[in-house]
């Protein structure tokens, strides 16, 4: 017996003895004379009157154990495409689960729980042992374990058990919440017997029409020792090319790379293949595809030159001669008769208009440039709002920034502007003093790199670190380096030159801000890395064409349209469009509608909603229906004003993941279990299984709700509450009393 509303120690106390108080005063002196024995049984039964009373206040209840046949216990088994794979003793998984569970989970589980078996694959639901077939395309288990616990949110759950292989495709984290445990059983074999298969597959961006990028390419065999097979590499359907690979040992991973150009105008589909063998355990992970979308329009560069020089020219000749990149230059010649500045410029009509008064005076002008090379610049050259914009531009259109060469960093350069927090090195040397050239002018200066520089995109001259870096050490010295502090928290410093009276100091840096990237070369004369190696050596052109590509790769468009998802087929597309004006400035009031077009020309189209918090920013969602290339584009109006359009292409289902690594994946169920509270069983131990009826039995008993009983709202109560005042009663008249 329990109480619903006990009392306080003290206040029980208390009201007892009130009660035994109020029952002596009641009879201490009563009209008519009586006996110590008959005041006793007054007394008495009046005391109990109020015991009962207060008894029944505190609303005593009597529990009674639920019964564990009161108790679900959910049976998921997986139905996904990897459990038809025939690797258990002749018999597929499917066959091997579906008898596991009608032989002996059911008959162990069922005598005390309602055992309720639920499939799971793509869904959760209710399944016949007699007509469950393993035909879903992908296996989200952790989705089915959170389904679980809302489907049975008002019910006692003893726990969850789980036949499955391993696999699971549903993308999320295997992070189970607290709840019900579970208990996986993996059937399948846990080492592949034959089989090969097409690991990875990936690809470089195309930056420019005829570009030549790399495929990567992970292949792996298992029970064919180190036997050479074919790679077939296939572009849009048509045989590219073959390779004959032997890997490195049986069950080693071969990896290679395959140089393609792909298409100029749409997105390329590149496969790679291996030929199946009739032993193989599966033959559908022989084959992985990726989309190369096809290059973007040219990065467009503005170039500000504080006065014509030689290191200028050099830079504008290679930036002109790589077709990725448009160049607009301004240079600062001097003054005319009235005093006024003059430039030279140089670019596209459209926008050099712009350019009249040196730099863009408007963000529209100058948020039409992905980036901005400041090249010996004096900061008197620009407006104070000229400077505030050029920050903007770095933080809020996504725009690259490099500022370099010496003179931008002579006497107090760019401090105390809104540039200054931009740049990734402080504008003052170790030593606190303005910023300068070194003392020793014409002292040597060596590029060294530092362990970020080996892996930068800038940086890089050969395909190892180690080899850019015997590059470097090999190529001229600089002329002259500015005296520039130490590196901001987040920046990295890629080179560091040395010399004889200053020793080492960094002379190229970069850094993230905002949503843009920034920069700073401090040295002079670059140009003796084109004039003083053979004319076949490249590295000059190289690094400031990848400079200026790596400055401008990340800026956005006023319209930018992502998509993301398919990795199997039926994964819904997840398209996202940010919209933007031409100051880059976030639209909210864009209307966007969004087509999606699959392989057989099918289209679909849909609105774009906002998405809550983000400024500007539309997503739309979509489940494709079949695999292949998919071409989305989104067009955006405000009003009656067309904004522009984007196109994209998203490849769907580009490899199986469902049959990826075949073999039974006992890590995944054994950290699905440990999270959980419960254990991976054997499917081959009785014990376990037998243990299982009694484990679940425990924590049903613990964790079912049992029944209450409320002894004081009852009719047995008020009867003994009435007994006791008429016995009361009926005393008091045959003793005379009234």
């Amino acid at each position: 017996m329990r109480f619903a509303s006990p009392f306080p120690w003290w206040l029980a106390v208390v009201l007892v003895v009130g009660a035994a108080f109020a029952a002596y005063r009641a009879y201490a002196r009563p009209i008519i004379p009586l006996s110590v024995r008959r005041r006793g049984v007054l007394m008495g039964l009046r005391f109990t009157v109020f015991l009962l009373l207060l008894l029944f206040l505190a609303q005593p209840v009597r529990l009674e154990p639920a019964a564990a046949t009161d108790t679900v216990v959910a049976v998921l088994l997986d139905q996904s495409r990897s459990m038809a794979v025939a690797d258990v003793a002749g018999a597929s998984r499917m066959d091997a689960a579906v008898a596991l569970i009608r032989d002996r989970i059911r008959p162990s589980l069922g005598t005390d729980f309602q055992v309720e078996l639920l499939g799971f694959g793509e869904t959760l639901a209710p399944v016949d042992l007699a007509t469950v077939r393993a035909e879903d395309r992908r296996s989200d288990l952790t989705a089915a374990i959170d389904a679980v616990q809302t489907r049975y949110a008002d019910r006692s759950v003893a726990g969850i058990v789980v036949v499955s292989d391993g696999g699971d495709t549903g993308g999320a984290g295997l992070v189970h919440p607290a709840g019900a445990p579970v208990f996986t059983i993996g059937v399948g074999a846990p080492e592949v017997a034959r089989d090969r298969e097409v690991l990875d597959l990936s690809a470089g961006q195309a930056v420019v029409d005829e570009s030549v990028i790399d495929l990567s390419v992970s292949v792996v065999g298992h029970g064919f020792g180190r036997a050479s097979f074919e790679v077939r590499v296939i572009e849009d359907g048509q045989l590219l090319r073959v390779l004959e690979v032997t890997p490195p040992a049986d069950g080693g991973v071969l990896r290679t790379v395959v140089p393609v150009s792909p298409k100029p105008e749409t997105a390329t589909l590149y496969t790679v293949e291996i030929p199946s063998d009739p032993t193989e355990l599966v033959a559908e992970n022989n084959v992985r595809s990726v989309l190369v979308e096809p290059p973007g329009r040219p990065r467009r560069v503005l170039l500000v030159e504080g006065a014509p020089g030689y290191e200028h020219s050099f830079l504008k000749r290679t930036l002109h001669g790589d077709p990725g990149i448009v160049v607009d230059a301004v240079v600062k010649k001097g003054q005319n008769d009235r005093g006024e500045r003059t430039f030279y410029i140089q670019g596209a009509a459209e926008r050099t208009r712009a350019l009249a008064s040196g730099y863009p005076t408007t963000r529209e002008a100058l948020f039409e440039y992905d980036a901005i090379i400041l090249a010996n610049v004096d900061v008197d050259l620009f407006r104070p709002a000229q400077v505030e914009m050029t920050a903007a531009f770095v933080a809020e259109r996504g725009g690259g920034l490099l500022v370099m060469g010496a003179r931008s960093f002579e006497a107090r350069g760019w401090q105390e502007t809104p540039l200054e927090p931009l740049l990734p090195l402080t504008p003052t040397d170790r030593r606190g003093v303005e910023l300068g050239l070194p003392d020793a002018v014409g002292s040597p200066h060596q590029i060294a790199l530092t362990a970020d520089g080996e892996d930068h995109p800038i940086m890089r001259l050969d395909g190892s670190g180690s080899e850019t870096r015997s590059r470097w050490d090999a190529a001229p010295t600089l002329g002259n380096v500015a005296s520039l502090g130490s590196p901001r928290p987040g920046a990295a410093v890629l080179a560091t030159t040395t010399g004889d009276d200053t020793g080492e100091r960094p002379v190229i840096a970069v850094q993230r801000f905002g949503r843009g990237r920034t920069m700073v070369f401090a040295g002079e004369a670059s140009w003796r890395w084109k004039m003083l190696l053979p004319s076949t050596d490249q590295i000059y052109d190289r690094f400031w064409r990848q400079t200026a590509r790596w400055l401008g790769a990340d800026a956005p468009e006023p319209i930018m349209l992502r998509v993301e998802g398919g990795r199997a087929e039926g994964d819904p597309l997840r398209i996202d469009v940010v919209v933007a004006d031409e100051a880059f400035a976030p639209v909210l009031d864009a209307a966007v509608r969004v087509r999606v077009t699959d392989p057989n020309g099918d289209a679909r189209e849909m609105l774009a909603t906002p998405v809550v918090g983000e400024p500007g920013w539309y997503a739309a969602e979509v489940a494709p229906s079949r695999r292949g290339v998919h071409q989305v584009s989104a067009v955006v109006d405000r009003g009656s004003n067309a904004l522009g359009r984007a196109d994209v292409a998203a490849l769907v289902g580009g490899a199986d993941l469902e049959l990826t690594d075949p073999r039974r994946q006992d890590a995944v169920l054994q950290r699905v279990a440990a999270a959980s509270g419960g254990r991976l069983l054997n499917l081959n131990d009785d014990e376990d299984i037998d243990d299982l009826a009694g484990v679940l039995r425990a924590h049903a008993i613990g964790e079912a709700a049992p029944t209450v009983h409320e002894m004081w709202n009852s009719l047995w109560g008020f009867l003994l509450v009435a007994s006791a005042l008429s016995m009361e009663w009926g005393l008091r008249r045959r003793w005379g009393l009234r």
